[in-house]
């Protein structure tokens, strides 16, 4: 039987092809963001989803994981955490450099964000190869706290990400 919160959500997500190049099939929340019961079965279907990992923090990355993040971290009444591009945090930071289809970017993290040893569960919209997700991760590691686990609200299956983030916990709401 089908949860009518999942098919809420996916009637909320809008298909833009070829955005932001040819030959990709965007799913844009933007729907699901203005669609306040879907936003609220969104959150409080990644709470459950997340509440056993037993984390202390959230941390959501630029920019949808901010979204995500910051609302699950508040019903969670945990403290939340960015993960940014470089340059946009004011205090001394930790910085990831990972690799991309073509080319590297960067993610930055105030050195001071996370208590030594802090549980963290890592936030974001979509998970596609992993990628952004291992690089939060490593920021996590590298500021001194472990990864608890990951939540997103969209996986890309066929991208096969959440296998790169093992041995970690992944919880996806929506498949496609």
């Amino acid at each position: 039987m089908s949860d009518p919160r999942i098919d809420l959500m996916r009637s909320k997500i809008r298909d833009v092809p070829d955005f932001p190049k040819p030959g990709i099939l965007f799913k844009d929340i933007t729907p699901l963001l203005a669609h306040p019961q879907a936003f609220d079965a969104c959150l409080g279907m990644l709470a459950e989803r997340v509440y056993d990992l037993e984390a202390n923090v959230v941390l959501g990355m630029e920019s949808r994981g901010f979204i995500f993040g910051a609302a699950l971290a508040a019903r969670l009444r945990l403290p939340f955490v960015p993960a940014r591009k470089p340059g946009k945090l004011p205090a001394d930071v930790v910085r990831v450099e990972y690799a991309l289809e073509y080319g590297t970017d960067t993610l930055e993290m105030h050195k001071d964000a996370l208590p030594v040893g802090a549980q963290v569960i890592v936030v974001d919209d979509l998970i596609a190869t992993g990628g952004t997700a291992k690089a939060a991760a490593s920021l996590v590691e590298k500021a001194g706290g472990d990864v608890a686990g990951f939540a997103f609200v969209i996986e890309l299956g066929q991208l096969e990400g959440a296998h790169t983030l093992a041995p970690h916990p992944v919880h996806s709401l929506l498949r496609f």
